[in-house]
């Protein structure tokens, strides 16, 4: 099992079975979560908030039903050509890459959930993607980021899954290499071999910390699952920051 090319993250989040391997996430615990952090943050209701790497929109959607406006943009066309059906004047949906800001000086919240970042091989792009955040960002705007414990997940990685979802039976491989937790997803669909790969940066939160730092981000909270217990790198299963743009970059 070896990394695949550099932008793996195209071919396979517009893809159909990426969608299918995770059609089960839990709704429910997902706007449990958006609930909890608009309680802990207070947003006013004419602030402007940003869903960064939305995905199909689902935390974006909940947030406007809640009342809030949101933009929200995604690489993936497929993704955001669904969320586009869930539009309204308070709710916007884009192609865009992470790495470029959507609007700038912005937006009063910008959210990047669910393990949307670490995706790149070479770090400069990682930072180049939470510095077009903060510069989307107004000053004094605020950014959660939530993401896997890298600690937790390394100590608890299994080498290989099976899932049988619908009519396909996955194979799921999973190994530690060049500090990149590297997913091998095999499945045979009408007598055709399939093969994606995903890739996530080894990422802890003193990195964070140096990415932040470098963003005019400072830190003012930090979680360690959705209810917002506290962070505990041996036992938690999120790591989730909560950080303030303090200068323009």
């Amino acid at each position: 099992m070896t990394k695949k090319n550099e932008n793996w993250f195209e071919e396979w989040f517009d893809s159909p079975y990426y969608h299918l391997l995770y059609k089960d996430r839990d709704e429910d615990e997902a706007e449990l979560f958006i609930s909890n952090l608009l309680i802990y943050l207070k947003p006013f209701k004419n602030d402007l908030l940003l869903d960064v790497a939305c995905g199909k929109g689902r935390h974006a959607i909940y947030m406007n039903k809640l009342g809030y406006r949101v933009d929200a943009f995604d690489l993936s066309e497929n993704s955001i050509s669904a969320a586009k059906k869930f539009e309204n004047k308070q709710l916007k949906f884009y192609v865009n890459d992470i790495r470029n800001p959507l609007n700038l000086n912005y937006y009063n919240t910008a959210f990047n959930l669910f393990t949307s970042f670490g995706y790149f091989v070479d770090d400069k792009d990682n930072q180049q993607a939470i510095n077009a955040i903060s510069k989307s960002l107004k000053k004094g705007g605020r950014f959660v980021l939530d993401f896997m414990n890298s600690k937790k997940v390394i100590n608890s990685l299994l080498p290989s899954e099976y899932k049988k979802i619908e009519h396909l039976d996955f194979l799921i491989e999973k190994k530690i290499i060049d500090n990149f937790i590297v997913k091998e997803i095999s499945f045979n669909d009408d007598d055709k071999d399939f093969k994606f790969t995903e890739q996530v940066k080894i990422i802890f939160y003193k990195d964070f910390l140096a990415y932040f730092e470098a963003a005019s981000l400072s830190i003012e909270a930090v979680f360690g699952d959705y209810n917002l217990n506290a962070f505990n790198e041996d036992t938690s299963d999120r790591l989730i920051l909560i950080a303030t743009k303090t200068n323009n970059i």
